[in-house]
């Protein structure tokens, strides 16, 4: 098997070189700086993203690709196109809740055709909680709706590539993102509340955010609404003013033992069409090293042919409990508990 990462050079993509050379995986980093892939230690191959026939052929003979270049609003959609037109599986490592509509939108039928497995959000935040939406359904049945709540406490900061991810997508952010209603998505407004978390005598203040589960969820989960948030303390520092200047003097991202001090909690409170509720819980430490285990592992599992053709989500192209259960081994830990929200109105 062999896997092309491209954005190679950047931080997030050199986690999964990494991950790649750890589980023996053949990988080829590709970009388009040469200089810089010259140092990944693998095959290289130069391609800038709006070099089309460049793309396809820098994922020449390789099974599936790992996208870690953003922004991707601005040039996810060309790596996908490409890797459709490679004959490449795909998943990215984007958080941009409008990218990943935008491939949902843009690519299942081409995907399908060509008999691709297209899996945008690979990542350590979406991943787990679609997943744990379909065990909720499962467990629940069909549900009025799911509010989730992401926690992310150390670190030591952000990556410059998240960071010029939150600058393209500042816009979204300042609104709360999409929530998923009626049917259909549309802009819900920046809504707020108080949501109990687990570990915390006190609530929690929390605001919308546009998390990329509000675009997977409904995609395989007979649910009403879906509406995302994260601690309103976070959308309030993410909303300071980023100009690329200021991203340009940061470090990559943070060093390893920052990483390994992050702790991450995702809650997903549901409501069952009967009102029966239950509550998901997701810890883990180290977003950016957990998100190159779920890049590597979907795109081993997606090359292998273990999901169908088209764009997927989560919990189409991969088996919830099964996945959910090998990230064990990474210090991730899931449950299912009763839930602390008496409504969806108490987030308004």
């Amino acid at each position: 098997m062999k896997i092309a990462v491209y954005g190679a050079s950047g931080y997030q993509g050199g986690l999964v070189l990494a991950e790649l050379a750890r589980r023996g995986i053949e990988a080829v980093a590709a970009g388009r700086d040469a200089a810089r892939l010259e140092k990944a230690g693998v095959p290289w191959r130069v391609a800038a993203a709006g070099d089309h026939e460049g793309l396809i052929s820098a994922f020449a003979g390789c099974d599936a690709v790992v996208n870690c270049a953003g922004p991707f609003t601005v040039t996810g959609a060309a790596v996908v196109r490409a890797a459709i037109a490679a004959g490449c599986h795909y998943a990215d490592t984007s958080g941009e809740q409008l990218h990943v509509k935008h491939v949902f939108d843009t690519f299942a039928t081409q995907a399908r055709e060509a008999g691709v497995s297209v899996l945008p959000a690979a990542t350590d935040g979406c991943v787990p909680v679609d997943l744990m939406a379909r065990l909720l359904a499962d467990r629940l049945g069909p549900l009025a709706g799911i509010v989730t709540v992401h926690v992310v406490t150390g670190g030591g900061g952000m990556s410059r590539g998240s960071l010029r991810s939150v600058a393209e997508t500042i816009d979204a952010i300042r609104t709360g993102g999409l929530i998923y209603s009626g049917g259909a998505w549309h802009v819900g407004g920046p809504a707020r509340g108080e949501v109990r978390l687990p570990g915390r005598a006190e609530a929690t203040a929390v605001a919308a955010f546009p998390v990329p589960e509000v675009v997977t969820i409904p995609r395989h989960v007979p649910v009403g609404r879906v509406a995302g948030m994260t601690e309103a303390a976070l959308g309030e520092r993410l909303n300071s003013p980023l100009t690329p200047e200021m991203i340009d003097g940061l470090p990559d991202g943070p060093d390893a033992a920052s990483r390994r001090a992050q702790r991450f909690t995702y809650v997903l409170d549901a409501t069952g069409a009967d009102g029966r509720r239950a509550r998901g819980v997701v810890r883990g430490s180290d977003t950016y090293g957990t998100t190159a285990v779920i890049a590597v592992e979907s795109a081993r599992r997606l090359a292998a042919g273990h999901a169908g053709a088209g764009v997927l989500a989560p919990g189409q192209a991969l088996p919830p409990e099964g996945f959910l259960d090998f990230l064990g081994a990474y210090g991730v830990r899931w449950s299912i508990e009763p839930s602390h929200i008496s409504d969806l109105s108490d987030i308004s």
